[in-house]
């Protein structure tokens, strides 16, 4: 006879409850054991059950459970299961975190991170390969365009697994949010029908309703040549620039321009040279949008950096050399100023595009869902890498199937007011592949291959370079606790074939442009590892989160041109510049589409790493209320650390960070690895120490910017989502 204490976590989300019965059965190393109880689970409540059972069922293994629908099948979200046996001193723990629907049987395996076992009848072995083949079945590859990151096998969101879905509250602030802003650019447009569109001031008509502090500044300067310059380094696109080692091959000087020959070397052999080249737009279709053709452009900018650091333009090309031009008009900084701003328009435009679809799209979305989707079909839940993963993947499968269905789709918003629409973003993205490279994925290699480094006023550099250094420093914590050595790497299966399936297949052969196919080491393993954190969170939020403030002034940077580029100076007014930026429709678009996905999100309360690493809380009430830090919490203390009732009850009580916090191995075989009691300490100081770096570079990055007149926020830890979930 034995005495059993169960604890039954119900979510804290709309509709996370149900009224369908909940049965289930206790499954130990020396027996299994149906529970008789009748649970209707409630949301955001933990149900407290206590069962004696007519034997001791010894350490246990497994909770098996099974939704009974009567009527209607009323799905519940199940957060964990807990279990205390007859003289034990610590609660097993059965992690859930998912929908539970229909009548199948469920199976949670207790939640202790483990590698892969050599002994093919080993429950937990038998158990992770029936689970990597269900989940082989629901997360299957697709192609949606040829020459792409493959993705989830989704023709819209209500196809997708329920796991992967926005909750209840993210749906419906995501689709409301969206009615509202279609809602204001109506009224913008109503409010414009009998207005003149013919100077600059005329977009003061639609600069109201949301918009940031710092979308107010650029709406002052933006003609300004140093804020020109300056969002090459800070803005929302900081992946373009580069230092030059030598004056471009396309940029043809004709005669006459000697002196500016002679700055461009001065500024070269001095190192403070840098370029911007949007060569990868030369020959991609324009869009024609409602009858009417769009232009694009491939300029390059030639830039110098000034002992302030400052970064200023010197020269533009709007257009590369060609058999019909082999001698491209240059455009200075002493031209007419209507033609200057002309071709400044130009390159913010061009930026634009690479942005929104090279280093925004491909480079974060896509590569996110692959590392997504190559992660549920290749690594079980009980894997520590899994663990470590799990949490930078949320709402990444929807938003980008989202995506797919209204901003890049046919008739989408690309097609309506873009000027790479109707196709000729599709090329773009595919040239853009065949150019992403392993190393421009990892901040210390791009921004070294780029002669970035060391450049005080690249703040984006800087940020992104202590970022992946803390993150790095994070993983190799965790990771040592599993792996041992590299022969532990190599000879893990999962691990192989999760690294295999994101190079070769989602990735489509990409181990030509440095990706591994295998993980030979701890040192490649970490590197990695660190590179999909860091990709999955704050590369994104880098990349994301400027189209607030950079994009909301259209001037600033024009979705559209719908006149072709100036190939003389003389002849640009102010007709010409009105004429070749985005009309009302387009600019009232665009304004929305940016704010609506830069805007920050009312699910991410300002946190590191979001449930990686829960910091800087503003309230008490926000902490004890958000009910996956208190899952967060009750995961490291009572599953990976040692028993505890603890609750996040204040800022100063959280104990450290993780959504799942790993466990510390026992230094043996390489089959698996349990807990070992004298090392539980180890994981609580990796995640003390992630949290101490991050709360660091928090504090150093406030004490920046009170000195700036331009704050660089978006890689401060407090605001950066730890996934692509916008």
């Amino acid at each position: 006879m034995g005495r059993y204490r169960i604890c039954v976590a119900t979510g804290a989300w709309l509709f996370s409850g149900s009224f369908n019965r909940v049965q289930l059965w206790l499954v130990g190393e020396r027996g299994e054991a149906e529970l008789e109880l009748q649970l209707r689970p409630v949301r955001g409540q933990v149900e407290e059950i206590e069962r004696d059972l007519p034997q001791d069922l010894g350490p246990l293994q497994f909770v098996k459970l099974r939704k009974h629908r009567s009527l209607v099948d009323d799905a519940w979200f199940c957060d964990r299961i807990t279990v205390q046996g007859p003289g034990a001193l610590e609660e097993a723990a059965f992690p859930c975190y998912r929908w539970v629907q229909g009548e199948d049987l469920l199976t949670l395996p207790e939640g202790t991170a483990r590698l892969a076992g050599d002994n093919a009848s080993d429950v937990f072995q038998k158990h992770r390969e029936k689970e990597l083949k269900e989940r082989q079945q629901i997360y299957r590859w697709a192609t949606w365009k040829e020459g792409l990151p493959l993705t989830i096998a989704a023709g819209s969101e209500d196809e997708l697994p329920p796991n992967t879905r926005f909750h209840e509250k993210k749906r419906l602030d995501f689709e409301w949010t969206l009615k509202a802003g279609t809602l204001e650019m109506a009224l913008k447009r109503v409010y414009t029908l009998l207005s003149s569109w013919n100077h600059l001031e005329d977009f003061d008509q639609i600069f109201w309703g949301q918009k940031s502090s710092l979308a107010e500044k650029v709406h002052q300067r933006w003609q300004d040549d140093e804020l020109f310059g300056y969002q090459f380094l800070n803005g929302a696109n900081p992946m373009l620039l580069r230092r030059s080692t030598s004056l471009p091959s396309r940029l043809v000087l004709p005669s006459g321009m000697e002196e500016l020959r002679a700055q461009l070397e001065k500024e070269l052999q001095t190192g403070s040279l840098f370029e911007a080249d949007c060569i990868l737009l030369d020959g991609i279709p324009a869009n024609v949008i409602r009858e009417e053709q769009q232009y694009l452009a491939a300029p390059l900018v030639m830039l110098k950096m000034e002992p302030s650091g400052k970064l200023l333009p010197m020269v533009i090309q709007i257009q590369p050399p060609n058999p019909s031009s082999p001698t491209p008009s240059l455009f200075l900084p002493s031209d007419p100023p209507l033609a200057w701003l002309l071709a400044k328009s130009w390159v913010r435009n061009s930026d634009f595009q690479l942005h929104q679809l090279q280093y925004h799209l491909l480079n974060t979305h896509l590569v996110a869902e692959v590392i997504a989707v190559a992660t549920m079909r290749c690594l079980p839940g009980l894997h520590p890498v899994f663990k470590l993963l799990i949490h930078t993947h949320r709402y990444t499968m929807e938003i980008n199937t989202r995506g797919r269905g209204q901003l890049i789709s046919d008739g989408g918003v690309f097609d309506k007011a873009m000027s790479t629409g109707g196709g000729g973003h599709v090329q773009l993205m595919r040239r853009a592949m065949a150019k992403l490279t392993y190393r421009s994925l990892c901040p210390p290699d791009d921004l070294a291959d780029r002669g970035l480094l060391g450049i005080p006023s690249a703040l984006y550099a800087q940020d992104a370079l202590r970022l992946w250094e803390i993150i790095a420093r994070y993983v190799e914590g965790i990771v040592h606790l599993f792996y041992p050595g590299d022969d532990v790497v190599r000879g893990d299966p999962e691990l192989q074939a999760w690294c295999r399936e994101i190079t070769e297949v989602g990735l489509c052969q990409a181990q030509d442009r440095g990706f591994p196919v295998s993980l030979q080491s701890l040192n490649q393993l970490c590197h990695f590892l660190t590179m999909c954190v860091f990709t999955c969170s704050a590369q994104h939020g880098a990349i994301n989160q400027g189209q607030l403030d950079w994009y909301a002034w259209v001037p600033n940077a024009p979705c559209t041109m719908r006149m072709p580029p100036p190939t003389t100076k003389e002849d640009v007014t102010m007709a010409t510049v009105m004429g070749s930026l985005p009309d009302v429709q387009q600019a009232c678009l665009q304004m929305t589409i940016t704010w609506h996905l830069g805007r920050r999100q009312p699910d991410m309360v300002s946190r590191y790493m979001e449930r990686i690493v829960p910091l800087l809380y503003q309230r008490d009430d926000i902490m004890r209320g958000d009910p996956e830090l208190q899952a967060c919490c009750w995961e490291i203390t009572e599953v990976s650390l040692s028993p505890s009732s603890l609750k996040l009850s204040s800022v100063i009580s959280l104990p450290c960070a993780s959504s799942h916090a790993l466990p510390s191995m026992q230094q043996s075989t390489r089959a698996r690895y349990h807990w070992d009691v004298t090392k539980k300490s180890e994981p609580k100081t990796v995640l003390r120490q992630f949290q101490a770096d991050l709360d660091k570079l928090e504090k150093d990055i406030l004490a920046r910017n009170e000195h700036l007149d331009l704050a660089y926020e978006y890689l401060k830890p407090s605001l950066i989502e730890s996934s692509v979930a916008i």
